[in-house]
């Protein structure tokens, strides 16, 4: 295993385990979301059925795709196709994400960390994908990725 692919692995795996960490938000009580929302100075959070159905099916989104993460990172090569379309769609995610937290008025502090982050991970696995030698391209399994 190549130092590319340690450093792919362990980014998968971080990456991963900080989108799995919204699993508790698909179920916390509102008055949770609430306390959390004033802490970080937005004020209340509103109390409508939409509000809660997007929080928690956006942390069940982010839960699914850190087990995701998890996965493709014991096979780098066989799953370098999917690594590959990651990148990309976390790079187009946190472009998205940096003009629609503009757009909503979040913090500034929030936009600037949200969106260039996803862009910058997305490249990461973007790149670290790619450089995988021709010769490990293969999509047979390496026993060594273990």
């Amino acid at each position: 295993m190549t130092r590319q692919d340690r450093l792919l692995k362990a980014l998968l795996r971080v990456i991963g385990t900080a989108a799995l960490l919204a699993i508790p938000f698909v179920m916390v009580p509102h008055s949770w979301m609430d306390a959390i929302h004033r802490e970080l100075g937005m004020g209340s959070l509103p109390d409508a059925p939409v509000v809660g159905y997007l929080a928690r099916s956006a942390s069940a989104f982010y839960a699914i795709l850190g087990g995701l993460l998890w996965t493709v990172s014991f096979d780098l090569r066989r799953h370098r196709l999917v690594l590959g379309y990651i990148g990309v769609a976390v790079i187009l995610f946190g472009l998205a994400m940096l003009a629609v937290d503009f757009a909503q008025g979040m913090p500034i502090w929030w936009s600037l960390a949200e969106g260039p982050a996803n862009v910058a991970f997305g490249a990461a696995f973007r790149w670290l994908s790619w450089r995988m030698d021709e010769s490990d391209r293969s999509p047979i399994s390496n026993a060594d990725d273990q």
